[in-house]
């Protein structure tokens, strides 16, 4: 299976909810779409962006990728073994 954002190889992924479940459950809406991502790339954007950002401002894929910090990771992680398990510092 192929990460959505940096394209590498994994036997798993994860599901990333592009509008974060803490801003739907509260209103009892629909959760909306997904996409399917590495572990790694979960954590950081995690580390990176807050619920409200992330929903307001990264809510598909292509904006996502193209979040100046994100493509600087992305950039970094397509070099690593998708073996290694890699370490996210919080960049805030």
């Amino acid at each position: 299976m192929e990460c959505q954002l940096c394209q590498r190889e994994l036997k798993r992924l994860t599901l990333h909810h592009l509008i974060p479940r803490q801003t739907t459950k509260r209103k009892k809406a629909d959760p909306g779409p997904t996409i399917e991502i590495c572990s790694a790339c979960h954590r950081q954007i995690h580390a990176l962006f807050d619920n409200k950002h992330l929903a307001e401002e990264l809510n598909n894929p292509d904006k996502l990728r193209n979040e100046p910090q994100m493509q600087k990771f992305l950039a970094w992680i397509r070099k690593q073994s998708s073996h290694k398990r890699v370490k996210v510092r919080r960049q805030r």
